[in-house]
């Protein structure tokens, strides 16, 4: 069940032994159906008009559906909701992000208990760590809360957004910085054996000093997946279709090989997704999903980088290397850090990364 977790008086919580006071709602996640394939697979062909946005008037793209400025306010895969409240810790005067998740089902349970454990195996300056996590019960249905750090600053896609609405673009250097983090973020989700497998701009927070901090662990799972058979291969790639955000999903999840293996690059490609972003103002598939034209069939074909004299040749090579089409010629993240420290300036901190 985890950790013990009472509502004391109106408007405070407490959760471990320390209260924490309600201050305001963050947002709001999307009700989802069941089989949240079949809605990409439409949304592909008509997709809603954009920008919409969520109850609470927070802006949502393509990229960015069901999340929010703060932690992990992303749509579960399966039917749900989940509600993010900024907190504050009554014993440290610090504030948090605290999501919590409607759960109908005992799956919802365990998925919820899986992002926790997820959450738990890591303590890295480029992971989001979790604070604490409880199993509450609402009558005849639960909710987990997750207690997270809470970022001001919100996320990278918040920064993108920023500085594409002053007509400014991120900065070869703040872009090199970024990436170092967000590599040496993977490198140590990849060490353990799993992958993220939903990198994209709108999970990835920043620090106060600008260093990345990947959140939105709960589509993690296994680095590496032998898939034997077409039943295997259509149950990997259903659930691609539901975890993976569509336009920085990697090719081989569109359509998995009956007889292939699946590994960690998955988060590579992502990965050259999010530098795309960072160089241009938007996904490389963003409008791509907006016109309603097939992204499966889009990322089949090598990404045409467009020209731009902000960046260098060797920053538009690292970005075509991670946007390989083949997964086997995709480099793999210890070889792209050795590439950024080479293009990296000199650095005010060895082990930290600002923006």
């Amino acid at each position: 069940m985890g950790h013990a977790l009472c509502i004391c008086s109106r408007g405070t919580l407490t959760i471990d032994h320390k209260r924490y006071l309600f201050i305001h709602k963050l947002g709001e996640g999307l009700l989802l159906e069941s089989h949240l394939g079949r809605v990409a697979s439409k949304w592909e062909r008509h997709p809603p008009p954009f920008p919409c946005t969520s109850p609470q008037g927070i802006p949502l793209d393509p990229s960015s559906m069901g999340d929010d400025l703060g932690p992990s306010l992303t749509p579960l895969a399966h039917s749900g909701f989940s509600f993010v409240d900024l907190v504050e810790g009554l014993h440290d005067g610090q504030f948090y992000a605290l999501k919590r998740i409607l759960c109908h089902e005992q799956q919802d349970q365990e998925e919820a208990q899986r992002e926790a454990d997820m959450h738990r195996l890591f303590h890295h300056p480029n992971i989001l760590r979790l604070v604490a996590y409880c199993l509450r019960e609402r009558g005849t249905k639960h909710e987990a809360w997750l207690l997270l750090p809470f970022f001001k600053r919100g996320t990278l896609w918040n920064e993108i957004e920023k500085l594409k609405d002053k007509g400014n673009f991120l900065t070869e250097e703040q872009i090199i910085r970024l990436l170092l983090g967000i590599c040496r973020g993977l490198e140590a989700i990849h060490a353990k054996g799993y992958a993220h497998r939903d990198l994209k701009p709108t999970n990835i927070l920043l620090g106060n000093e600008g260093q990345p901090v990947l959140m939105d662990l709960g589509s993690m799972n296994q680095a590496c997946i032998h898939v034997e058979g077409s039943r295997q291969a259509l149950a990997l790639q259903d659930w691609a279709a539901q975890r993976c955000t569509i336009s920085y999903r990697a090719p081989e999840l569109f359509s998995v090989q009956s007889h292939c293996v699946i590994d960690e690059r998955t988060d590579v490609w992502s990965l050259g997704c999010v530098l795309y972003a960072m160089m241009f103002g938007e996904g490389p598939y963003d409008m791509v999903f907006q016109k309603g034209d097939s992204v499966a069939l889009a990322v089949q074909n090598q990404l045409s980088i467009p020209q731009s004299p902000r960046y260098s040749s060797a920053l538009r090579q690292l970005l075509t290397s991670m946007m390989t089409v083949d997964p086997q010629q995709r480099p793999h993240i210890p070889l792209l850090l050795s590439q950024l420290e080479v293009l990296q300036p000199p650095a005010r901190d060895e082990h930290t990364t600002h923006i």
